[in-house]
């Protein structure tokens, strides 16, 4: 399945956490993640692939994060 991250509309964003939840969502390594949280932080939307069996659990991981996101596929 496919996301697209819109947006954070978190107050503090706690960027080690969107990395981490990144990282463990869609299996790239933690430089990337840190880059797709900088580009997120900055406005800009980012694609990610999630693996059909962890679709739930990382839905339910962006939303505590309140991070905006589309399912594309």
């Amino acid at each position: 399945m496919k996301l697209n991250l819109l947006s954070c509309d978190a107050q503090r964003p706690d960027k080690r956490a969107i990395a981490n939840c990144i990282t463990e969502i869609s299996n790239v390594s933690g430089a990337l993640a840190n880059e797709f949280t900088d580009i997120l932080l900055e406005g800009d939307s980012i694609d990610i692939e999630v693996s059909d069996k962890n679709s739930g659990s990382a839905l339910r991981a962006l939303r505590k994060l309140d991070i905006d996101y589309e399912i594309i596929a």
